[in-house]
């Protein structure tokens, strides 16, 4: 396994752990690794690398710092879900006016969902559409604690956003996504009762592959949580 890497001027003024982590990044991209690939052992990056132990496990702290590696205790040191981008990376839970920032996430959200689904619509696989609806029982299931239904609407999202098999897309979406969480604090289980509805109306115009439908159904999802949004704050 070769991890050379040509150091310009710059990465030859890094901090050694830093230039470490670059090196260890590379193989990853050399090597097309990606989720839930395993690295080598601390001892063998020592050994490959030629650094100390302390070395490597800075360059690997690093790079879970950064959402590129995850250590699962036991197991070894894998590749993250995403790798390199965090899942709050635009500050949004540092901005202090909830309802603010829940009324513009929407107006972008408008804007790019619809579109999403849309294409989602278009390009989703059999298996795609056995994974969404999967995830759509799950969102609609109003048994699930409010945790357990967050964390699977986030998947329904996201999974909208692989149907779409656009790169940029998948990346955006869980940054997106995952903002809301932010303040879903203010939100009401009469909404998630609204929404169950509506959530299984997305999934069915996507597995029906009537894009203009997705695009319909994902407008009206976020019309009617806006308009519960605003009921709340007044």
């Amino acid at each position: 396994m070769d991890l050379s890497v040509l150091y310009d001027a710059k990465s030859y003024h890094m901090p050694l752990a830093e230039r470490i982590a670059e090196r260890i990044n590379q193989l990853i991209i050399d090597q097309k690794l990606t989720e839930n690939d395993k690295l080598p052992t601390e001892f063998e990056l020592m050994e490959i690398l030629d650094v100390g132990r302390s070395t490597v496990r800075e360059a690997l702290k690093i790079l879970v710092a950064r959402n590129v590696l995850e250590i699962r205790r036991g197991k070894g040191t894998f590749v993250s879900k995403n790798p390199g981008i965090n899942k709050d990376p635009l500050g949004f839970a540092y901005m202090q006016d909830k309802m603010r920032l829940a009324h513009e996430l929407m107006e972008v959200r408008m804007q790019i969902e619809p579109w999403t689904a849309s294409l989602a619509a278009q390009r989703a696989t059999e298996s795609d559409m056995a994974e969404l609806c999967g995830y759509c029982a799950k969102v609609t299931d109003m048994d699930l604690s409010e945790a357990l239904h967050r964390e699977a609407d986030l998947a329904f999202h996201d999974c909208i956003a692989h149907c779409t098999h656009n790169q940029v897309i998948c990346n955006l979406t869980p940054i997106i996504t995952h903002a809301v969480t932010v303040f879903s604090d203010i939100s009401e289980r009469s909404v998630r009762i609204k929404t169950r509805i509506s959530h299984q109306q997305i999934c069915d115009a996507i597995c029906a592959r009537d894009s203009q439908a997705a695009q319909r159904a994902v407008l009206a999802h976020l019309e009617a949580n806006r308009e519960n949004w605003e009921k709340m704050a007044r």
